[in-house]
């Protein structure tokens, strides 16, 4: 048993994907020149395909998925619903304030009331309402977060506003760690989670991103505190998403590393041989969705809840369960 590897996640299949326009312009991981307008039907069928298929792997392997499905055309970016939901032990729930405008709307209280019938929800904190003052949180997509030792480990964005990172960690009682990370051009990352992934036994981190060596020290020390193997990444392999990854638990208790093949194939040997150490590695095939900036930990909202008592067919209304939608 792991509390860092949740057994069950919620995914969003897409209709009308395409990389966002609005999020272009801090995000250099995704293809900046956007999609064609004749490829645009093609993409987003490759998307919903891709979605389709990583449920299909998950639900294989032993994790039980959610899946929905979306219709709207003006969600380009609803693929990743980790940026506006996140579940915790004891039964909470957290709802995000987003940057881009047309990214507010990706927040389906349907998905919430799932939550609620399916598993043990105490209490629901919205933060989106902090939209009006341009304060912003993206999720477990700004926040990567140590669920053991009580970490948020965050790199400061305009995607990540101290304010409501201090109103989370104080709710849902976690420390944040806050660093400065850029590029080899001097950008900011735009998402932690991009840059790193923190599992039972090991972290994925590029730590020459962290600008200050004595914020990457103290970075390697929390990592470390609990017996973590930190597998340091270079930026290319952050480029191929090698740090968007994350740890999941099958019905058996099997932990798995869900990440892109993409991600898998710039790791070395040696980088492989200490995840594959507590995990399996499950390679995922998402080249469509890496189009926008972001790669397979950002479309899975992992559910660190407890489930409900089984009910019967009448007791229950009908949820979004793999391949339904």
């Amino acid at each position: 048993m792991s509390v860092q590897a949740p057994s069950a996640v919620v995914l969003i299949r897409p209709h009308r994907f395409t990389p966002n326009p609005l999020t272009a312009a801090d995000n250099v991981f995704q293809v900046a020149e956007g999609v064609p307008s004749a490829s645009v039907a093609g993409v987003a069928h490759a998307a919903f395909d891709e979605v389709t298929a990583v449920a299909r792997a998950l639900d294989a392997a032993g994790v039980r998925v959610h899946l929905f499905d979306d219709e709207d055309p003006d969600r380009p970016d609803s693929v990743f619903p980790n940026n506006w939901l996140s579940t915790h032990a004891g039964g909470h729930l957290a709802v995000y304030p987003m940057y881009a405008v047309n990214r507010r709307r990706e927040r389906r209280w349907d998905i919430v009331e799932m939550l609620k019938r399916e598993y043990r929800v105490q209490d629901v904190i919205d933060y989106s309402g902090l939209e009006l003052d341009d304060v912003f949180l993206e999720g477990t997509g700004a926040m990567v977060l140590d669920h053991a030792a009580r970490v948020a480990f965050v790199a400061r964005s305009h995607r990540a506003d101290p304010i409501a990172l201090e109103r989370f960690c104080t709710n849902f009682g976690y420390e944040p760690l806050v660093f400065d990370a850029v590029d080899p051009h001097g950008v900011p990352i735009y998402h932690t989670n991009v840059m790193m992934g923190v599992a039972t036994e090991f972290a994925l981190v590029g730590l020459d991103l962290i600008a200050s060596p004595a914020r990457r020290d103290q970075v390697i020390e929390r990592l470390t505190a609990h017996g973590r193997t930190i597998v340091d990444l270079d930026y290319g392999q952050v480029c191929d998403f090698a740090g968007n990854a994350i740890e999941l638990r099958s019905a058996t208790g099997e932990r798995l590393l869900a990440i892109s093949s993409r991600a898998v194939q710039s790791l070395r040997s040696e980088q492989l041989a200490i995840i594959e150490r507590s995990c399996r590695i499950l390679p995922l095939d998402v080249p469509t969705i890496e189009l926008a900036g972001g790669s397979v930990r950002c479309m899975i909202a992992g559910i660190h809840l407890d489930r409900r008592p089984a009910a019967t067919a009448s007791d229950v209304a009908p949820t979004a369960q793999l391949a339904r939608s």
